[in-house]
């Protein structure tokens, strides 16, 4: 069995403190990925919208202002997500590898 996984052991408050601090960090740096990751998907789904609705005659007949919207904040929320998604799981099997004192 690994170490800390015996089930008539019980765990001390300070693991317990000490795993909710990695917790915390690890959602903490996954947030702040995944909130950089949303701003340059922002950016990067905004011009190419705003332009083509300007530039484009379908575009401008059929993308009004709801439906512009609707095409930014999804590309955002999906960036935001995926981001803090790897991020999470990043970090979860980097520090699987090195055992917590």
């Amino acid at each position: 069995m690994a170490k800390g996984n015996y089930p008539l052991v019980r765990p001390t408050f300070a693991s317990i403190d000490q795993k909710l601090a990695f917790a915390k960090r690890c959602s903490h740096e996954s947030v702040l990925a995944g909130a950089k990751a949303a701003v340059v998907a922002c950016v990067a789904t905004a011009i190419p919208t705003v332009a083509s609705v300007r530039m484009l005659p379908w575009a401008r007949a059929n993308l009004n202002h709801t439906a512009q919207a609707l095409i930014i904040s999804t590309a955002t929320a999906a960036a935001y997500f995926i981001v803090a998604d790897k991020t999470v799981l990043a970090t979860a099997r980097k520090n699987s590898f090195n055992p917590q004192p």
